[in-house]
């Protein structure tokens, strides 16, 4: 069952299955899972949807059993087991295990294409897109969301898909976009832009999160230890996740080449068959329908190799057939 979330403003959320949360309390030493959980929610405003976390399910082949389990339970161990093999793991006290529970909920919320049109709103691309909108408002829980939602895309972009060009945000807005396109930032620059905007977040959850202060010591640590983040999201994204890098236009374009280059082949090979069936057929019957057949194959080979050459002659004839072109 989901966790519902309640409060002076109630908010739509999900929390992990009872055993899943049963785990964190016990093992992982987490006291205050729900009021991090209230700050990683999927909002529908039409209709307020409660999501269910464990309907995203995967199975574990580690397991003899090969129980399936929720897909939180897969971001969680893989989290934990990324920040040992990296000789990063939560500090001593519990004093991370806050964050822990905050990045696989996040991880979590990254397969949910609710999820997206939901932070839509709140993303931008651009330093400047970001003080634009935050110039232009006094409400402090929209600036809030714009400095959590935004730093929370980078930190997934740069650990998770190794992209410090923040692709993710979408192509950025206006006639420069494509100038602009040419000067991405460096992933140093993106680590410093994202390591300040959960600092900005930090500083306006203390005005709006007073009933769940356990999100704003979140951000807290999050800013301070980006990079950290970072680098531990890396890892699982290599060791865990399976995600290769994205293939360059050159590299696409070489792909559908060798592709379409195989179907050719192959689609040749079978008019030539099916061109050398129906001749056979007309040669041993004769018959007007057989020669339109064969004549339909013929002229469907030639629309592929035009170099097929096809001579009609009398039944009693040798017709003169030739392909002498395979599509390299």
């Amino acid at each position: 069952m989901a966790t519902s979330i309640r409060g002076k403003n109630p908010d739509p959320g999900w929390g992990p299955p009872r055993e899943i949360r049963a785990y964190l309390l016990g093992k992982v030493g987490v006291t205050d899972t729900q009021s991090v959980e209230s700050d990683v929610l999927v909002r529908d405003k039409s209709r307020r949807t409660l999501l269910d976390a464990s309907r995203f399910l995967f199975t574990d082949l580690t397991d003899a059993a090969r129980s399936v389990k929720p897909s939180y339970y897969f971001m969680m161990r893989s989290l934990l087991h990324s920040r040992i093999d990296t000789g990063l793991p939560s500090q001593s006290g519990g004093e991370e295990e806050d964050v822990n529970v905050y990045l696989a909920h996040l991880l979590q919320a990254f397969g949910d294409s609710a999820y997206f049109e939901s932070s839509r709103p709140y993303l931008h691309r651009y330093d400047h897109e970001v003080f634009d909108r935050l110039s232009q408002s006094t409400d402090a829980r929209l600036k809030y969301k714009i400095y959590k939602t935004n730093a929370d895309f980078l930190l997934i972009s740069i650990g998770i898909f190794d992209n410090p060009s923040q692709t993710l945000m979408g192509p950025g807005h206006g006639p420069a976009a494509a100038h602009r396109a040419g000067f991405e930032p460096s992933e140093e620059a993106t680590i410093g832009r994202g390591r300040t905007y959960y600092q900005f977040a930090y500083e306006y959850s203390q005005l709006v999160n007073r009933k769940h202060p356990a999100v704003t010591d979140v951000l807290e640590k999050l800013s301070h230890g980006f990079d950290r983040y970072a680098q531990i999201l890396a890892h699982l994204r290599g060791e865990y996740l399976d995600l290769i890098q994205q293939f360059s236009q050159g590299e696409i374009y070489h792909l559908e080449r060798s592709v379409n280059r195989e179907q050719l082949r192959e689609k040749l090979h079978e008019l030539q068959d099916r061109f050398l069936d129906a001749y056979a057929v007309w040669r041993r019957s004769g018959t007007e329908e057989d020669r339109k057949m064969m004549l339909a194959a013929a002229e469907a080979l030639r629309e592929l190799d035009p170099n097929f050459k096809f001579d009609l002659e009398q039944p009693g004839d040798s017709p003169a057939a030739d392909s002498d072109t395979d599509p390299e």
